[in-house]
């Protein structure tokens, strides 16, 4: 029956979800994986009556909202009181013993920087889940929940129950988007706990999907009548249940054991995948905690311990001015070198002049100094009380450091900036942005040897890259023959990089990676875009009057106008190429990529594609014509099988070229 054969492959899915996502475990491959979704999805098809919300096929981020659902929780989430050394956990224990006597035992249990989320199950399905909020009302955040593989749909347990826990974002993830949002010139998330908020906080579920966060459950809200005895109880129970328990947590006998773990994790944390901010202290009887209760805002029963960030003193040496290309001007504390937190630091941005007059830094100062979400040096604050007399203030130059053009601040904006566009230290980043790898992508051409070509005169301009001769660069230090010769080979291939790339390598206010991707789309060469006006760049959705303005800026410049005539002639590619420039096998094409190809990166498959007239989109939906798929993919494999999108591998995409090439 297909009922029958429905909840099979059902249960079978659920528990290799959670063998992967949850023990790190996996019993099958991926391949014997994906066998068992697409025979779920095609009897779903068959039978549509068996969709149900829980179904293993629903995991696919694709819901988008227009609001958040107020919801009031069934029990209050309270927050935690907060200790910040030892005199502090001594008095909570002995607040507990006063109470309840001196036979104690502490569940500790590590504090994941996250977000709290509250669960509900009826009947062993996910009904809906909901941010803490206020503590009383919270944001229905169901439709990313969901996307959440390690969160089981369904659970052995039948009664209606409450679970609570911490949405989270490993540190690999985090550098992965905010690689990915450098690239759009997107501010990139302080730490992971922004960006895990701010991912489970999205109306469009395929945003959070794509994401991939996670979570850790630790507690019960609504009493259901379990017949637990223990903290630690609990947590066994709920990894029973099939949640993501952290492992690592231990019953302490006493507070000097409490003490022990909490300083065994602060020198250890920096081992973990994942953030933590402090240990959790919790009374191990839950009939315990029931006596204690709650204040109004807290309960009485636990406690978070808080780490402190390492912060370490050292002396400001000197504050000096970056620029960069787009002449912004940025002040960087040079320090005394100092070791934090796993390295040494002797620089510190100020971001700009507000905040350096914020912190009250001067020269000569000694500064406070930490590691923004663990990773980024930041000047905290100066500490007046150990100047000796002999520091100075630090003045901001109305001049540009570089070349002495007067700098200007907007009003209403924080960045102060050189007007010179031919400033050479913008002239410098201009370059190396250029030649950067999501630009035009010249291998070997990075700061440093950009620096090395201006100061030896060989170039003035990106386009003066173009014109490099192997006599020239052979001269120069460390450039053998060899050197050169993959030089001159890497700046060849650049000239037939496609559109998008030289408009984002050009360096247009505003225009990033993808906006210059949308662009190329729209526009079949450079001559097209240079006549566009504002008004018939506004039609585009995508952009905005901001952006617009930067491009017609750009683009009445007779400077960057005899820039883009020497990269024509020096045979950089300007016009998307067509039909006669190639066999355009893919044109009218749509294709997804996902997971890792085994012999392209993505990037370089979707040139290949684009190139030959396909088009490539971050998400599937029933326009998609292919999905390019490779090791480890993600949703949109599942939203493809879903959606009976052709699924594609690398060796099928290559004989497909072959095929049109060949016609």
């Amino acid at each position: 029956m297909p009922q029958k054969r429905w909840r099979e492959l059902a249960e079978k899915i659920n528990q290799h979800n959670y063998q992967y996502y949850v023990l790190d475990d996996p019993l099958i491959s991926d391949a014997e994986y994906d066998q068992l979704l697409q025979e779920l999805i095609k009897l779903e098809k068959e039978h549509p009556e068996l969709v149900v919300p829980d179904s293993p096929t629903q995991r696919v981020g694709g819901e988008v909202l227009t609001e958040f659902r107020a919801v009031e929780h069934l029990v209050p989430m309270y927050s935690l009181g907060n200790a910040f050394n030892a005199e502090d956990l001594q008095n909570f224990d002995q607040r507990v013993r006063k109470q309840l006597g001196e036979d104690i035992e502490y569940n500790v249990e590590l504090k994941i920087d996250g977000l709290s989320v509250s669960l509900v199950y009826d009947d062993g399905r996910f009904l809906y889940g909901v941010t803490r909020g206020n503590g009383l009302i919270g944001e229905d955040v169901t439709h990313n929940l969901r996307t959440i593989k390690s969160l089981p749909l369904v659970i052995p347990e039948k009664r209606h129950l409450e679970v609570r826990g911490e949405v989270y974002l490993s540190r690999r993830e985090l550098i992965r988007i905010n690689e990915e949002r450098a690239a759009e010139e997107e501010a990139p998330f302080a730490n992971a706990r922004n960006a895990a908020a701010g991912s489970l906080r999205q109306l469009d579920s395929k945003v959070a999907a794509g994401r991939k966060l996670d979570a850790f459950l630790y507690a019960l809200g609504l009493d259901s009548g379990l017949e637990l005895d223990k903290q630690s109880n609990l947590l066994e129970f709920l990894h029973n249940q099939g949640f993501k328990v952290n492992p690592e947590y231990k019953v302490c006998r006493t507070m000097a054991e409490v003490l022990d773990f909490c300083r065994l994790w602060e020198d250890k944390r920096r081992d973990l995948p994942y953030d933590i901010d402090g240990i959790v202290v919790k009374v191990n009887s839950l009939k315990g905690q029931r006596e204690l209760g709650n204040t109004s805002k807290s309960p009485r029963w636990a406690i978070a311990y808080k780490f402190p960030p390492e912060q370490k003193e050292t002396e400001v040496l000197d504050i000096e001015i970056g620029i960069g290309r787009t002449g912004a001007l940025t002040p960087v504390a040079v320090l005394k070198p100092v070791f934090l937190a796993g390295s040494v630091v002797q620089r510190a941005t100020l971001h700009n002049e507000d905040e350096l007059r914020r912190k009250d830094v001067m020269l000569g100062d000694t500064v406070l100094i930490q590691k923004a979400g663990e990773i980024i040096p930041e000047v905290v604050r100066a500490l007046p009380e150990k100047r000796t007399g002999q520091e100075r203030e630090f003045v901001f130059p109305e001049k540009c450091p570089a070349c002495h053009s007067p700098v200007v601040r907007p009003p209403g904006e924080t960045v102060a900036r050189c007007i010179n566009s031919g400033c050479p230290a913008q002239v410098k980043e201009k370059i190396a942005h250029f030649a950067s790898r999501n630009a035009m992508d010249i291998d070997g051409l990075g700061g440093s040897r950009v620096q090395l070509l201006l100061d030896e005169g060989l170039i003035k301009d990106a386009a003066d890259i173009y014109y490099l001769k192997a006599e020239e660069l052979m001269r120069l230090e460390k450039m053998g023959e060899k050197s050169a010769d993959n030089l001159l080979q890497a700046i060849d291939k650049s000239r037939k990089n496609p559109l998008h790339r030289l408009l984002f390598a050009l360096g247009i206010r505003f225009v990033g990676a993808q906006t210059a991707k949308i662009l190329a789309e729209h526009y079949p060469d450079l001559k097209a875009l240079k006549k566009a006006s504002a008004d018939e760049l506004l039609l585009i959705p995508e952009i905005g009057e901001k952006t617009a303005a930067g491009i017609r800026s750009f683009f009445t410049n007779e400077a960057n106008l005899d820039l883009l005539s020497r990269l024509q002639k020096a045979g950089v590619q300007m016009k998307n190429e067509d039909a006669g420039a190639n066999k355009q096998i893919f044109s009218g094409k749509t294709f997804v990529l996902t997971g890792t190809l085994p012999n392209f990166t993505r990037q370089e498959a979707a040139e290949i594609i684009e190139r030959l007239g396909g088009k490539v989109t971050g998400s599937v939906s029933k326009k998609t014509s292919y999905l390019l798929s490779g090791e480890n993919s993600g949703s949109k494999y599942d939203k493809a099988v879903k959606l009976e999108v052709p699924i594609i591998d690398e060796d099928d995409w290559q004989r497909m070229i072959k095929e049109g090439e060949e016609k």
